[in-house]
């Protein structure tokens, strides 16, 4: 099974490293956000990984060449232009278009989960899966008695009531017909798709994950690793 990392953003928040450095590039302790992730799908046996570029492209392809400093095989998929998530996945189509079925990684994140616990959720009706992760507060949150005491301080929990896309997907071959040709996926693919409800997801707890969005994100990541 191909992997398929989205790595064209401009990463606007991580200003003014990005100005020079593409996002996938920068440095978590001491590592690329890229290399930690090729070395996460390492430990699943996925070895072949399609890496969509677009800004400052030359030095992602220049860092990472063949793969075979990483022990994989890298294909890069190009945009000229922006084409956002959707696009840059349809772009991608005529490395992918026969696969049966491939994952798809956001270029931002940092995690720790099975991917392939998706795949026994992919099948005649789910043409995707999307791997969901606890919300975390981003405060600290009070436990109150309804004597209004408090009871306990719980210092940025998961709030299991709530959970957001981690950024993981498991996609078959269909989900090229759902794909705009410019556009993000969040906004067109997966709304389409769950109103039809052709896209399932999967819960995980007790695992680590971090987005990569803010300087903030970085300093907290490191301080885990």
């Amino acid at each position: 099974m191909k992997a398929v990392i989205l790595a064209g953003g401009f990463g606007k928040r991580l200003r003014p490293i990005t100005n020079n450095i593409p996002k996938p590039l920068i440095e978590v302790k001491g590592k690329p956000i890229i290399v930690r992730q090729i070395e996460w799908l390492k430990i699943y046996n996925i070895d072949e990984i399609v890496v969509c570029v677009g800004y400052l492209k030359e030095k992602i392809i220049e860092y990472l060449g063949s793969g075979r400093k990483l022990g994989v095989k890298i294909i890069y998929s190009v945009e000229d232009e922006p084409l956002g998530t959707g696009g840059a996945l349809k772009n991608a189509e005529p490395v992918l278009n026969k696969e049966n079925m491939f994952l798809v990684v956001n270029g931002d994140i940092i995690t720790n989960l099975n991917p392939l616990k998706m795949l026994r959720y992919l099948d005649t009706r789910a043409i995707g899966v999307i791997a969901v992760h606890a919300l975390p507060s981003p405060y600290g949150v009070l436990e109150i008695d309804k004597n209004n005491f408090i009871t306990e301080f719980k210092e940025k929990p998961y709030l299991y009531d709530y959970w957001i896309n981690a950024g993981v997907y498991l996609f078959d071959h269909r989900i090229f017909k759902f794909l705009p040709e410019k556009g993000d996926i969040e906004r067109t693919t997966f709304v389409e798709l769950a109103k039809a409800k052709r896209l399932r997801a999967v819960k995980y707890s007790n695992v680590f994950w971090k987005s990569i969005d803010t300087h903030k994100d970085i300093e907290e990541v490191e301080k885990i690793l």
